[in-house]
């Protein structure tokens, strides 16, 4: 599915908040769990991944794939360690 650009345009936006955090402990269950919770609240909710979690560009954005799959969500932004997750509704 496509991302809408007016979508696109608020996830690009810098003034959105990061909610939700993954640690060292990396990507488990409550992760998920809590981006889902999230999504109901909101359509747009913003994900960081601290340093030494994901080594490279390409092991991050497998992460931040594989959160998506499990959320039932879409990646509407990723630059870095930061993405954005939209609900798709």
């Amino acid at each position: 599915m496509d991302v809408p650009n007016s979508v696109k345009k608020n996830a690009m936006d810098s003034s959105l908040e990061i909610t939700i955090r993954v640690g060292k402990l990396g990507l488990n269950d409550s992760v998920v769990t809590e981006l889902n919770q999230q999504l109901l609240k909101r359509k747009l909710v913003k994900m960081k991944i601290n340093q030494g979690v994901a080594t490279g560009s390409s092991e991050r954005k497998q992460l931040f794939e594989s959160i998506a799959s499990e959320s039932e969500s879409i990646i509407a932004f990723q630059r870095g360690n930061i993405a954005v997750f939209w609900s798709g509704s």
